[in-house]
């Protein structure tokens, strides 16, 4: 049997709505439409989050009541901001998930990874400092393996790239300072800001955080390279090195 993830985009009840045969119409059409409209006249806070996710699976599901399926990924997996940034093997654990699905939840997760990397990207990151956070923890804060990323800057401290440089295992990335710096130096950084996750959730620097963040710090400053902050993010918040005077 064809899974319903697999169909068209087009809503089928759209035509018979149209054409003045709301008989024909799905039971779930109604829903869908009175939804649309709230959103449409209240706008996202007079919604909830599973009602939002909803609005994400219309278009990947357009034949079936998505409600159930909403409310069990906010369940599973806690909020809408950790559903769409939920790895694509862990959403299809869910029943009635498939690759329509997992696609329209990472457009949701890239577009608002490229909204909030867009408000400070063509200005000097450290003005912008409260959007790069949210940039981070957008980008990282849910995934469930550690992610090291590193942006690097010009001499007027704006961003010059964004990368992730490393991926490790549930607790541990491997980072080499060297090439760290050589990445700089190829791209004529004269800044670096370094950035990780923790996927325990808490976002408190461990001992091996912090010397590496002091060793990358030794091989860049006789290069001329600074390194300005490190950022730790996690599901329970962020840490800033700079702001725990760490470096």
């Amino acid at each position: 049997m064809a899974d319903d993830t697999d169909k068209s985009e087009a809503h089928p009840a759209d035509g018979f709505e149209a054409a003045g045969l709301s008989e024909a119409t799905p039971h779930y059409h109604g829903h869908r439409e009175r939804l649309r409209s709230r959103f449409r006249a209240a706008g996202p806070d007079a919604i909830s989050e599973y009602e939002l996710l909803e609005l994400v699976l219309f278009r990947a599901i357009p034949q079936r009541d998505v409600k159930p399926l909403a409310k069990e990924l906010i369940a599973k997996f806690g909020s809408f901001a950790e559903v769409v940034a939920a790895p694509r093997a862990r959403l299809k654990e869910v029943k009635g998930i498939g690759e329509a699905v997992v696609d329209e939840l990472k457009i949701v997760h890239a577009a608002a990874n490229r909204l909030t990397r867009g408000k400070f990207q063509k200005r000097a990151v450290l003005s912008s400092w409260s959007s790069v956070l949210d940039y981070c923890r957008s980008a990282m804060a849910y995934e469930d393996k550690e992610q090291f990323r590193l942006l690097f800057l010009d001499k007027r401290n704006q961003l010059i790239a964004d990368e992730v440089q490393q991926k490790g295992t549930v607790d541990h990335t491997p980072v080499y300072p060297r090439e760290v710096v050589k990445r700089a130096l190829e791209l004529s950084a004269t800044a670096l800001i370094l950035v990780h996750n923790h996927p325990s959730g808490d976002p408190t620097p461990s001992r091996a955080d912090i010397q590496m963040t002091q060793a990358i710090i030794d091989v860049a400053r006789p290069l001329g390279i600074s390194v300005h902050d490190h950022i730790i993010v996690g599901k329970e918040g962020h840490a800033s090195f700079k702001g725990l005077k760490l470096i």
